[in-house]
């Protein structure tokens, strides 16, 4: 059976934002996220500009930005909409709903405002996606379930990835896909995102390990890739990133042929 486009399996999204990302990559033929893990909001807003253009999401820590302004977010979102991609606030969520919902909706950084997709850990249980869900939904915003990371010796094991999938699944017009190191499932309307892409394999001296788009996406089966030092601590952002683009959409190009 052919594999379908990204295009395609927007037909089958229940939510409108997981519908508008898949559309957006086979639109701007990329499927490359940035990890724009910075101190500083010039360095943020200067990724966001210059790599804008090769992207589909802008992966942001928000609370490590060390002179944090509103002004930064509402500059974000102007960004975003110049350059064509959604933003992504990695905050990984994992309390109770009722906390989440308040660290979701406000606080300093008013997440729910300005990023269009967050992250959250399903230890918690059912909980925490409802309570995110009762400030993102009225907003049209998606969550993203952490299924499996890419640090060495992490505790998520296959019942615990089965659990996250039975999560999602009862709120998929909310939660669109997952953080992981393979598709949990051939449902077409989940989106799997895959962080510790590098182009050659490999480990940091902090336990992250470090696979191939090709390997992510074609032997994995994921969309997404989702890259930082490889690109931001390169001479030249802009040309690595164009690397990382063309590999990653090669990749998915190839998936479809099958």
């Amino acid at each position: 059976m052919r594999h379908l486009s990204y295009t395609e399996r927007a037909n089958y999204c229940l939510s409108p934002l997981a519908k508008r990302l898949l559309q957006l990559m086979d639109e701007k033929q990329t499927n490359l996220t940035i990890s724009a893990d910075v101190t500083s909001a010039q360095k943020l807003l200067e990724l966001a500009d210059q790599l804008g253009p090769e992207i589909c999401m802008l992966k942001t820590h928000i609370d490590i930005i060390s002179d944090f302004t509103p002004d930064l977010t509402h500059t974000l979102r102007k960004l975003a909409h110049q350059h064509h991609f959604l933003l992504f606030e990695d905050r990984k969520f994992a309390d109770i709903g009722n906390t989440v919902k308040h660290q979701y909706e406000g606080g300093i950084y008013h997440i729910v405002d300005w990023a269009d997709i967050i992250n959250a850990h399903s230890l918690p249980g059912p909980g925490i996606v409802q309570g995110l869900a009762q400030v993102g939904r009225k907003k049209n915003r998606g969550l993203v379930l952490i299924a499996e990371m890419s640090s060495a010796g992490h505790f998520m094991n296959v019942d615990y990835i089965r659990s996250t999938l039975k999560m999602a699944e009862h709120t998929s017009d909310f939660v669109i896909g997952f953080i992981t190191q393979h598709a949990l499932s051939a449902d077409p309307h989940w989106i799997h995102m895959t962080p510790g892409i590098k182009l050659e394999t490999g480990k940091d001296a902090l336990g992250q390990q470090y696979i191939t788009p090709k390997k992510a996406i074609l032997e994995h089966g994921t969309d997404i890739i989702i890259v930082g030092r490889g690109i931001i601590a390169a001479t030249d952002p802009v040309a690595e990133a164009r690397k990382y683009r063309e590999s990653g959409w090669n990749a998915y190009l190839k998936r479809c042929e099958k």
